[in-house]
């Protein structure tokens, strides 16, 4: 029987019945537990999570920082490592976090960062190229803490705290469908506006102009989309509206402010 570490894995989960399985399995047999906090799923999350020997919590979404929050507070360990619903642990990675919490060297950081890279539905592992971004994800809730924004769901480590990085990769599996993505990122365009709203951050007027066209250019050159073949102009062009979305909602909301129909 594989040791199990004394690691908490979390995951916040609404209606993931088709694939929470990914990230519940790709650590279920080596950490001591796994939880689930369900936001109210309507299909079978719950039933899956719980057959696969997750520990499933309700609790109401409050958004993406407050959630995780939610998740630390209901871990038995201090240390914990977070997944999203979408993602999963590559057996590379695994093995590396296996491998310091064997020798001990995971306590020479107070948090580490995982590289997160996509994957499609197609795809069966991440491309070389797949775009990617670190973000801390084991880490020892007593040196940092998700942060309270509903928006954005990023660990803030405590000033001080020791970070480093992880070389292994987790795979991010961010979009079912087409379909799936256009209405993520309309959902999530409007609680960006927002969230901008509330902290009184107003978006120049010119980048109705400039969002789109940066935008593609950045996710099609940048972010090496163009690798994808006819796919990746897909996905320039859907990353390209998502932030102008974002720029029209925004000014939208400024026009209803004007004349008194907010």
């Amino acid at each position: 029987m594989t040791e199990r570490l004394p690691l908490s894995a979390f995951i916040i989960a609404k209606d993931e019945a088709d694939r929470i399985h990914k990230p519940i399995e790709s650590v279920v047999d080596w950490v001591d537990e796994v939880i689930v906090i369900d936001s109210g799923s309507t299909d079978d999350t719950v039933a899956v999570a719980e057959k696969l020997g997750a520990r499933v919590i309700r609790n109401d979404w409050p958004g993406y920082g407050p959630q995780k929050r939610f998740g630390e507070d209901r871990c038995r360990n201090d240390w914990l490592l977070n997944l999203d619903a979408d993602e999963e642990v590559t057996p590379d990675l695994a093995a590396e976090i296996r491998a310091k919490f064997a020798d001990g060297s995971y306590k020479s950081a107070d948090g580490w960062r995982i590289m997160i890279r996509d994957m499609y539905a197609h795809e069966s592992t991440p491309a070389p190229w797949a775009y990617g971004y670190h973000q801390i994800r084991l880490y020892d809730r007593q040196k940092g803490r998700f942060s309270a924004s509903i928006v954005h769901d990023t660990v803030r480590p405590e000033p001080g705290a020791r970070i480093a990085n992880l070389a292994g990769i987790m795979a991010h599996r961010s979009i079912r469908s087409l379909d799936f993505q256009v209405g993520k990122y309309n959902r999530y365009s409007g609680m960006q506006v927002e969230d901008m709203r509330a902290r009184g951050r107003k978006l120049p007027r010119t980048r109705l102009l400039t969002e789109f066209p940066v935008s593609f250019l950045k996710a099609y050159f940048v972010r090496k989309y163009r690798k994808y073949g006819w796919w990746g102009l897909i996905l320039s062009m859907n990353y390209a509206h998502a932030r102008f979305l974002r720029v029209a909602k925004a000014y939208e909301a400024e026009l209803m402010e004007k004349t008194g129909k907010d």
